[in-house]
């Protein structure tokens, strides 16, 4: 690296790039150089080392591990957004997908999700709080909101069997049609932090969903935070017409109960907040 870079903010952008090669060369779990080491080897100082840095621990591409050293962070879990030509779809998340149940009661509805659902606030909803884990870390923890009238006799075990729109199909003639998303930054509360085991204001994604029938009735509003420094969005834009491929039927969507959409009903999706979804 050239150390004669003038401008602070390029120094450390390029010392950033340079540290995130190393990074991308090896392997998660694998050591980099120490901040003396990099300091020595790219020709810059140790506050723009550490700046650098400090912004690929803060990023959760980088562990600092006391005593020890930094080594490259665990891979982020990636979700891809796919423009089609008549909605954007949904594939789902990489990674062996489990969940641990947190709550499972039926309350009222109140005020804000009586709003969503387009029912009284005394209306009963059926409320499932859920840790969302991959290859057994800790990702996410989705809070469901069904209309209770939907589903009477829903039990926990239905729910995690993936049956629940199957249920609604089957049992009530309740046909999803339509699901609109929005995703924004946040951070972690305390005790968000602690389930999700980052440390407390870390950043996160707020996904927020609405999910609808056929004649248009709300049916489930789903709000999930996902860690920030596991995962990321990823959007591919469809610039021409391509060969139709069968979607894969496996796996993850985030803030979707397994099973959901197994019939192939179109999902709408839509971003708000300062958010960066290209590679």
């Amino acid at each position: 690296m050239d150390a004669d870079v003038p401008g602070t903010v390029l120094k450390r952008e390029r010392t950033r790039d340079a540290v995130l090669e190393l990074i991308e060369s090896r392997s998660p779990g694998d050591a980099i150089p120490s901040e003396r080491a990099l300091c020595s080897l790219l020709g810059v100082s140790r506050p723009t080392v550490r700046a650098a840095v400090d912004e690929l621990v803060a990023a959760g591409l980088l562990v600092r591990e006391h005593g020890r050293g930094m080594f490259v962070a665990p891979a982020k879990i990636t979700q891809e957004l796919v423009a089609g030509d008549r909605s954007l779809t949904v594939p789902q998340a990489a990674g062996a997908w489990s969940s641990r149940l947190l709550e499972f009661t039926t309350v009222q509805a109140g005020a804000r999700v009586g709003r969503k659902l387009r029912m009284s606030p005394a209306a009963e909803i059926v409320y499932v709080a859920r840790l969302r884990l991959v290859d057994g870390a800790p990702m996410a923890i989705e809070h469901l909101h069904i209309r209770a009238e939907l589903v009477p006799g829903l039990s926990a075990q239905e729910l995690e069997s993936g049956d629940l729109y199957e249920h609604l199909r089957a049992t009530h003639g309740v046909h999803v049609h339509e699901a609109v998303q929005a995703i924004e930054p946040t951070v972690v509360t305390r005790a968000e932090a602690k389930l999700l085991d980052v440390p407390e204001l870390s950043p996160a994604l707020l996904f927020e969903r609405l999910t609808s029938d056929t004649s248009g009735r709300p049916v489930e509003y789903v709000h999930s935070l996902y860690r920030g420094d596991r995962y990321r969005i990823v959007s591919r834009l469809a610039l021409g017409p391509a060969a139709e491929v069968a979607p894969d039927r496996e796996g993850h969507h985030p803030g979707i109960p397994p099973g959901d959409f197994a019939h192939g009903d179109a999902i709408t999706s839509s971003t708000r907040g300062d958010i960066q979804t290209g590679a």
